[in-house]
């Protein structure tokens, strides 16, 4: 599986990492057939944000009840990895469900894409997935 993404995007995400830090930044990854559209930033809500993320059930509320209503379709969630590398910890496996959806991973630098899956190679929850990072016009993520 390939997760394609903007270089623009991409940046806006990367910057946001940097802006958060030392704090974990965190959303919601929009898309089809393996493509990013776009990006929201949600708050992360977690009680210890410096090594955690929990993304506002508000945020992912909403966004879910906009895409059975034919908004865009959630395809994954993005968070970031401040001090860290762009790997899934045993803290992001704990809390993904095998649903098939997409993790980028963020470090304000370096990034990784990840699919949440039944028996992974990662903490048997994740599988690798190659991150094609595509020069586009226009696009920039919804802050």
């Amino acid at each position: 599986m390939k997760l394609a993404i903007s270089s623009a995007i991409l940046n806006d995400l990367q910057q946001l990492a940097r802006e958060m830090a030392p704090e974990e930044a965190c959303g919601l990854l929009f898309g089809n057939n393996g493509t990013v559209l776009s990006a929201k930033t949600t708050k992360n809500v977690a009680g210890n944000r410096l090594h955690h993320f929990e993304i506002d059930p508000v945020d992912l509320i909403a966004a879910e009840r906009a895409m059975r209503d034919h908004g865009p379709e959630i395809i994954g969630y993005f968070h970031s990895h401040p001090s860290g590398e762009v790997v899934p910890s045993k803290t992001d496996a704990a809390m993904a469900a095998p649903d098939g959806r997409i993790w980028l991973i963020i470090n304000g630098h370096d990034a990784a894409a990840w699919q949440s899956v039944e028996n992974g190679q990662i903490y048997s929850r994740f599988d690798p997935i190659t991150l094609d990072c595509q020069s586009t016009k226009g696009q920039t993520a919804d802050n």
